[in-house]
């Protein structure tokens, strides 16, 4: 059996896979990854912002992935440039 935290932990990756499960094909392929790949790596804060980018509508979240807009929230504009760079990679 797992500790109570890791129960919490586990619990929490769940909730952020299911977020993360998009309208759009071009943000699923951005976010499904990241949780995977990224999310655990965050502090506390950073996944408190990611927790919030992931409220956004998906219309916002695009355009501010695309570029072709700019986040008026600079946390949230921060994690967006964060996941950006980890695509390049």
């Amino acid at each position: 059996m797992f500790p109570r935290q890791s129960e919490e932990i586990l619990k929490d990756k769940r909730r952020m896979r299911w977020a993360c499960r998009r309208g759009m094909l071009e943000l699923d392929v951005l976010f499904a990854p990241f949780v995977e790949e990224a999310y655990d790596e965050l502090n506390e804060e950073q996944q408190q912002v990611f927790r919030r980018l992931l409220t956004c509508d998906d219309p916002d979240l695009f355009s501010w992935f695309m570029g072709h807009a700019k986040c008026p929230d600079p946390e949230l504009a921060e994690m967006v440039a964060l996941m950006l760079r980890r695509v390049k990679v």
